[in-house]
């Protein structure tokens, strides 16, 4: 070979290392998360993964580090901020670490179902997520994990029974804790891979979890007695930096958001099917529900109804709150009417 044709083909060689046909640089999205490997929470993550493999044909890959194997969601919360994480998905207890607007969909008591916070959600998504993207913070898709029921070692019914008792909250979420604190609660503050240990032991005698949780990591087991008042509604979303998000190249944007919001919402629909399924499997294991009528019902909605002045949500976000509770006016309005035809 000359030098002439030497130098073509190292000239042929360096052209097809450099193509971009050949060569293509992965966008690679570091994913954090609480849920437990095996739940339904860390199921859709995975195919959320897939399919971003599979619509760039291998160009956006995902890392999955689940069970909070990066600590809890304040942490990760952190590591978000910081770059040290890309995306998280999280809970509406994690959610307020990064705008406190969040907040407002986790008033007690304030919705009776899930058609209810789905009515709510939709007319304030806009407004939420104009918030975090204040804060460089892009949500790919809203969930939920189930409704917070209060599970305790002997029966709570009212107020003063549950005042008796030392209630677990998850550590790092000062609001809740102040929240409970004004209700007269005994809080003790403990990261969540610490409240099962908590309760064998007697540290704790009660705690806030929705069912799934509960059953998952069987602490109705401990706390045999479950309150049959939806609490709270545990909201969630998946969400990303935007500065990684804008590291994914512009072609696969809308796609990757469709594929996150077509699982989401299968996740949804599956959540809300699993959650009777689950108290019925925890009441076939000894699991016990506390039956509330309708005027203790009242006595405990009249107690938070007095806490909502003092809420964060009314406090820093006070047109937030105002068009919530018209919202909650507004469904509530509906379905009597919707009722009322219905019995004509």
């Amino acid at each position: 070979m000359t030098k002439i044709q030497s130098y073509l083909f190292t000239l042929a060689l360096l052209c097809c290392a450099l193509s971009p046909a050949i060569v293509r640089a992965e966008v690679v999205i570091k994913l954090g998360t609480i849920a437990p490997e095996g739940s339904a929470w860390h199921d859709a993550l995975l195919r959320i993964r897939q399919q971003w493999r599979d619509l760039s044909d291998g160009e956006l890959q995902v890392i999955v580090y689940a069970g909070g194997v990066l600590g809890g969601e304040t942490e990760m919360v952190r590591k978000l901020q910081r770059r040290g994480l890309d995306a998280v998905a999280i809970s509406g207890s994690g959610l307020p670490q990064i705008d406190s607007s969040i907040d407002c969909l986790n008033i007690p008591l304030l919705f009776d179902s899930y058609e209810e916070l789905d009515y709510v959600r939709r007319a304030i998504t806009a407004d939420l997520q104009e918030k975090l993207e204040s804060r460089k913070i892009k949500v790919l898709n809203w969930a939920e994990a189930g409704w917070v029921y209060f599970f305790a070692k002997q029966p709570v019914k009212t107020p003063d029974e549950l005042r008796k008792l030392r209630l677990w909250t998850a550590a790092g979420f000062p609001e809740t804790e102040r929240l409970f604190k004004q209700f007269g609660f005994r809080v003790v503050p403990l990261a969540s891979t610490d409240m099962l240990t908590a309760l064998q032991t007697g540290l704790i005698e009660a705690i806030d979890v929705p069912p799934l949780f509960a059953l998952l990591d069987r602490s109705y087991q401990a706390a045999t007695y479950m309150t049959d008042i939806k609490w709270a509604p545990l909201n969630a979303a998946t969400v990303i930096h935007l500065d990684a998000w804008k590291r994914i190249p512009e072609k696969y944007r809308a796609p990757a958001i469709k594929a996150v919001e077509n699982i989401a919402k299968g996740l949804r629909e599956r959540i809300r099917r699993a959650e009777d399924d689950a108290i019925r499997e925890m009441q076939a294991r000894g699991l016990q529900i506390v039956r509330v009528d309708q005027a203790t019902m009242e006595l405990w909605r009249a107690e938070v109804n007095k806490a909502y002045p003092e809420l964060e949500c009314t406090k820093k976000h006070p047109q937030l709150f105002s068009k919530i509770m018209q919202l909650h006016t507004q469904f509530q309005n509906q379905t009597k009417s919707g009722q009322s035809a219905e019995a004509k």
